[in-house]
């Protein structure tokens, strides 16, 4: 689970939900919004941080780590979704803010390009699974992967498709 904050200096062009974006265009923007912005910064859950406390609440303390990861305290924090993290500001939630906000578009493209590449350094150590193809979505050839070889220890042991499959491996 990755989460990314930002603090716009200026709104640099381009910005959208990250999920409207081709990979080449969310690239493009990385440096962009880095060069456009006060502060910015990804974190993450981690696999074993999601299966213990589940995904929402994962997703949670990645957006709080995120926010923290700043180095200023923001005024405001509007968190895209319904649910907003324990932060040392105020913060709101607002369904669609990746394609209203451009803080929150250009935090959504940041997560979404530093995921990617993540997958693509796993998808070295963990040949089997396509990860640089399928970004660790559940694709007919990734689930395919976890029934010949078992889930990896990236894998979300607590996640159906996975938990199926985790007798096969020890973490």
């Amino acid at each position: 689970m990755v989460a990314a904050a930002v603090i716009l200096r200026e709104r640099p062009a381009g910005l959208d939900d990250s999920k409207k974006l081709s990979a080449a265009r969310r690239e493009a923007l990385v440096p962009v919004i880095r060069e456009h912005a006060l502060a910015w910064a990804v974190a993450w859950a981690l696999p074993a941080e999601i299966d213990e406390l589940n995904i929402h609440h994962a997703t949670l303390l990645a957006m709080r780590r995120a926010v923290e990861g700043l180095g200023v305290t923001p005024g405001e924090c509007i968190v895209d979704g319904r649910f907003v993290p324990d932060l040392a500001c105020p913060a709101r939630a607002l369904v669609g803010a990746d394609a209203q906000i451009a803080e929150v578009s250009a935090a959504s493209i940041l997560a979404k390009q530093w995921r990617d590449a993540e997958m693509c350094r796993w998808d070295r150590v963990y040949p089997d699974f396509g990860f640089a193809q399928n970004k660790g979505y559940p694709t007919a050839a990734h689930l395919d992967a976890l029934r010949r070889v078992g889930p990896s220890p990236i894998h979300r042991y607590s996640y159906a498709p996975v938990a199926q499959h985790s007798l096969t491996f020890d973490p």
